[in-house]
């Protein structure tokens, strides 16, 4: 995430719910194990060394604001505009109702092209009163 600007106070500060996503790679289970060793190192643990063939990866959603911690989403595959938008109205209104209640905010968004991608052709524009 970027700066946040100077021009914005601390009370500012606090009405700001901020969102991003990421991917967690995880590798899990003994899949095997490779040796390196000479033969008078036989049975030394630091001669083995882990194998994953290929590690699974999961990418999760959040939002955040000043004092607590919205939803977390966890998402199949790459998230693209419409999933996107998806994931903002089933995760999103409930994190706003919990964290902000009917005090005023402000949602910050950064620029990545999943959040902005033909935001306008899947109603992005359409559905403001979501926030």
């Amino acid at each position: 995430m970027g700066q946040i600007s100077p021009q914005l106070d601390y009370i500012s500060v606090k009405k700001l719910l901020w969102t991003d996503e990421s991917i967690f790679e995880v590798s899990y289970g003994n899949i095997g194990r490779k040796a390196i060793r000479e033969k008078d190192e036989a049975n030394d643990p630091f001669c083995y060394k882990r194998m994953v063939l290929k590690a699974s990866s999961a990418m999760v959603w959040g939002c955040l604001e000043a004092n607590g911690f919205g939803n977390l989403h966890f998402c199949n595959g790459t998230i693209k505009a419409p999933h996107y938008i998806r994931v903002l109205e089933v995760n999103l209104r409930p994190s706003l109702q919990r964290l902000f209640g009917r005090k005023r905010y402000l949602f910050q968004k950064h620029n990545a092209r999943p959040h902005t991608a033909k935001m306008k052709k899947h109603g992005y524009v359409r559905n403001v009163s979501l926030f």
